[in-house]
């Protein structure tokens, strides 16, 4: 009979390690130099709980499609600016709750997304607008020296007379 192997709280922990996406809005009144910094704390957050950071974008300042509202200190400030950057890590999925909990507390981030990924580069690249490629073919210089042949109806008639019969 084959004993149980016996695994170690690390081996655990990386078999429920999946990969997931941050995605944040700072607030805009924190000061262009200090967005880096509150990108750094992030990144100290997520690896204070045992996350392991696979690739990230520095927050830039970016129009919102609408307003939205945070309340710090009792007070509700609308915000149509933010500072938006992404983190993409990998950590144990019982403590992305947790880190949930932390964000959600952040006075400095408006809203945050964490969504399950993959590790691969998920980057979308540039579409081509639609142009030269995406015309209609011209038509062909035989089918504009053609003459249209006027349609029998009584014909047309018959022959789909026969068909229905047969």
């Amino acid at each position: 009979m084959q004993e149980p192997e016996i695994k170690d709280e690390n081996e655990i922990s990386e078999e429920n390690s999946k990969v997931y996406e941050l995605g944040y809005l700072l607030i805009p009144t924190i000061k262009e130099e200090d967005a880096p910094v509150n990108y750094g704390n992030l990144k100290e957050l997520l690896v204070s709980f045992n996350g392991e950071i696979i690739s990230g974008e520095m927050p830039k300042m970016t129009s919102l499609a609408y307003s939205m509202a945070k309340v710090t200190s009792n007070i509700k400030n609308k915000f149509n600016t933010a500072y938006f950057g992404w983190i993409k890590f990998t950590m144990n999925s019982q403590k992305v709750l947790e880190l949930k909990k932390h964000l959600d507390l952040d006075p400095n981030i408006i809203r945050f997304l964490i969504l399950k990924t993959i590790k691969e580069n998920t980057i979308a690249t540039k579409r081509f607008a639609r142009g030269e490629m995406y015309k209609r073919p011209a038509m062909k210089e035989n089918a504009k020296n053609e003459t249209a042949i006027p349609i029998n109806k009584e014909e047309i008639d018959k022959e789909i007379d026969a068909l229905v019969i047969s």
